[in-house]
């Protein structure tokens, strides 16, 4: 395993040591280490917030990792961008009951889901604000798909969307059995 591996793995076990809060906690470190509110670290801001959490760091290292999670090619590491190296891994099964649970959702199975492919499965009727007549059902259809649509606010959540979003709710979640459990419940599979 490779250095900015290694380092990767420290940091994720000392935020998983933290329990559930552990990577939201360090979510709101590194806000604070930004220091220009640009939403991105540079490779000496990241090298300073992981020296505060005992994880010292040459200046190639932090330039390395900068650059492997660096998804946008900015150059900067997004916060986003560095929690979702921080999640860990997820299983095949937990893989899988998402792939199922998109499936679901990806009513013409192009591969994307939009909202139209939403009203085909989820209503927005009992909504509060739809009720109340604040919102239309589009708009608590277009709120919910928002939940999923990581990337881009595109309108439209692909698979790598939905389990970015699904990676997150995985890492507070102790067992396969449970996580598995809930997403089957959420959506009735």
């Amino acid at each position: 395993m490779d250095t900015v591996n290694i380092t990767m793995e420290k940091l994720r076990a000392q935020c998983l040591s933290r329990g559930a809060s552990g990577i939201q906690g360090l979510a709101r470190f590194f806000r604070r280490l930004d220091k220009d509110s640009s939403r991105s670290l540079d490779a000496g801001e990241l090298r300073q917030g992981l020296g505060q959490l005992g994880l010292e760091v040459g200046k190639a290292e932090a330039e390395a990792l900068c650059k492997r999670w660096d998804r946008d090619g900015s150059g900067t590491l997004d916060l986003e961008e560095f929690l979702r190296a921080l999640r860990p891994p997820m299983s095949q099964a937990r893989e899988a009951v998402i792939a199922a649970a998109f499936a679901k959702l990806d009513q013409n199975g192009d591969g994307v889901v939009t909202m139209d492919d939403l009203r085909g499965v989820y209503s927005g009727q009992a909504h509060p604000k739809v009720q109340s007549g604040e919102w239309s059902e589009d708009e608590a259809l277009h709120q919910f798909l928002d939940n999923f649509d990581t990337s881009e606010k595109d309108g439209q959540v692909t698979l790598a969307e939905f389990q970015d979003y699904y990676s997150g709710l995985s890492a507070s979640v102790d067992t396969d059995a449970e996580f598995v459990a809930m997403v089957s419940s959420a959506w009735h599979l």
